[in-house]
């Protein structure tokens, strides 16, 4: 026996029940004659590409918030987060320092016989001549960068 109902698999139907299809439904009273204003349509889009869409608080102690993503770096003399690297933007680091290796970038270090990527990007690492930036997000969307010489 079917899981849908005959024994014939027929999907819960007989053989000889036969499906009714009627193309001369009328449909109309499931579309509502709808007109479309295809100028004010229009209109609304030229509108709508000028405006910028951003959300301002209520508080009017709440300083403004800044436009453009340039404008939410935290100078450098204001950086409140730790200057320590940790294991996650050191493995970040040393990844992506490693793939620049691999595809032939210039070594900053001297190899001593080393030919593996990422023991040669250890060592720039160790030495502090990575020249990559971590760029560190806070919560409220701005962001603090630190060189990778300046972190311990």
């Amino acid at each position: 026996m079917s899981d849908y109902g005959g024994d014939e698999g027929g999907y819960g139907m007989d053989e000889t029940e036969d499906v009714i299809y009627e193309p001369d439904e009328n449909l109309e009273e499931f579309a509502p004659d709808v007109e479309i204003d295809e100028a004010a349509i229009e209109a609304r889009a030229v509108a709508d590409e000028g405006d910028e869409k951003t959300v301002v608080s209520g508080d009017p102690n709440q300083p403004a918030k800044p436009s453009s993503d340039a404008d939410k770096k935290i100078p450098d003399d204001k950086r409140t987060t730790t200057p320590y690297m940790t294991k996650y933007e050191r493995a970040r680091v040393l990844g992506t320092r490693a793939l620049q290796i691999s595809m032939n970038a210039p070594v900053l270090v001297d190899l001593e016989g080393e030919t593996d990527p990422l023991q040669i990007a250890i060592k720039e690492l160790n030495q502090k001549k990575i020249p990559l930036v971590v760029r560190r997000y806070l919560p409220d969307g701005w962001y603090e960068d630190w060189t990778c010489e300046e972190l311990l």
